[in-house]
């Protein structure tokens, strides 16, 4: 009996574990891309073993897709010639490993996944333990089908109530951020609940374990439910905290929060918007990890709508996935985008990281969607990166500057 992450691992162990054990366990599938893919696979070739399983090896190709430079196609090659050699039919370019997955069923409640993007927590919004490992652990995992994991302790984060409009699970995570600092949970399981989270849909839940790990945690996770089953149908597994003894329990009051941004140069620099409204914008990226599934597109579709984009400020939008794309496709949002003078890029991670399709310069402020705003994270080390909601980035993206999303309705 335990919190929700021990008791994944004592039912996939067959035996009874706590926090601060160490356990070696069977992962359901192991995750790389066009990035850290290549280093895997020569981790892997230097052990001189076989493939452990080749229906359970995923790569993306997201991160620089398609290639822009000629060392970028040479990494796919070495990838797709691996998958060629070994059997490994899961090969996916058609948007972010994180939201590619989770439409693909690979990630099933009371699983266990590891992937070489420390963004993999964000599987925890279907009751899965996962987490980033380096490239050469997954190497490993490639041979052998099992890692070992220092069983975390659980931060239990309750958050009560109903959230004010305008304010969405991105808001919630970024309070969090703003309480707990960027090291908060240090290898910690954050366990996600309370009425505000029971009352999110899957898109919300996601948000927040993918920025769980931006605050310290190894993994981040939502107990299962009937929002889980609806997406997990005939694989959902009713695992759930017995009894848990919490590390540490945070109580956030939902109704309070306002609309959140992490200002240049650190997540934790977390301000009301209040704080910042008036800040000029050269550039809006909407989309990532953290926020290009539907329900944030349809957000940002509501704003937009017989709006235009400020002439100042480029606006780039990216869907998640071609499934996200194709959705959003048929529900008119990406005509909606396109007639506000936006950018809408093919599926992938775009902007975030800073190595194509909208890089920023020195001196320039950008307002993203995204998870992270370290100096250089999405170009010159000279920009200034702030982080907020897609409803936020919608109203900025209108105003040419930081705008709080009640004043776009």
């Amino acid at each position: 009996m335990g919190t929700l992450a021990e008791e994944i691992f004592s039912r996939r162990l067959g035996r009874n574990v706590r926090a601060g054990d160490t356990v070696i366990a069977d992962v359901d599938c192991a995750l790389a891309h066009d990035v850290t893919g290549p280093l895997a696979i020569q981790a892997f070739q230097a052990l001189e073993a076989p493939l452990w399983n080749a229906d359970r090896v995923v790569f993306t190709f997201d991160h620089v897709m398609p290639a822009n430079t000629v060392a970028a196609a040479e990494l796919h090659q070495m990838i797709r010639a691996f998958a060629a050699e070994h059997g490994v039919r899961h090969l996916y370019a058609e948007g972010i490993c994180h939201q590619v997955l989770v439409e693909k069923g690979f990630i099933r409640p009371g699983g266990i996944v590891v992937g070489a993007d420390s963004h993999s927590t964000t599987y925890g919004a279907l009751g899965c333990f996962a987490t980033g490992l380096g490239s050469t652990d997954i190497g490993v995992v490639f041979a052998t089908g099992k890692t070992w994991f220092r069983v975390p302790e659980t931060l239990r984060i309750d958050v009560r109530g109903e959230l004010p409009p305008g304010v969405s699970a991105k808001d919630v995570a970024l309070h969090v951020v703003r309480i707990m600092g960027a090291d908060g949970a240090d290898y910690m399981a954050v366990e996600w609940g309370g009425e505000a989270v029971r009352a999110m849909p899957l898109d919300a839940r996601l948000t927040l374990c993918n920025l769980s790990v931006d605050f310290g945690a190894k993994a981040g996770l939502v107990e299962p439910d009937e929002v889980t089953r609806a997406h997990a149908g005939e694989h959902f597994a009713d695992v759930h905290p017995i009894q848990p003894s919490y590390a540490s329990v945070l109580e956030v009051d939902a109704s309070g929060i306002r609309p959140q941004v992490a200002v240049h140069p650190a997540i934790d620099n977390v301000h009301d918007i209040d704080d910042v409204a008036g800040t000029p914008l050269h550039e809006v990226f909407i989309g990532s990890c953290t926020n290009g599934r539907l329900d944030d597109l349809a957000v940002v579709a509501a704003v937009l709508q017989d709006r235009r984009v400020h002439d100042r400020t480029r606006t780039v939008i990216v869907p998640a996935s071609r499934g996200v794309y194709l959705s959003a496709l048929d529900a008119g949002y990406i005509d909606t985008f396109v007639r506000a003078g936006a950018l809408v890029l093919n599926p992938g991670c775009g902007p975030c990281l800073g190595r194509q399709h909208g890089v920023v310069g020195a001196g320039e402020n950008v307002l993203s969607t995204s998870n992270r705003n370290y100096p250089g994270r999405m170009g010159s080390p000279g920009a200034r990166i702030y982080l907020a909601s897609p409803a936020v980035a919608a109203a900025s993206a209108v105003a040419g500057e930081i705008a709080d999303p009640a004043e776009a309705r």
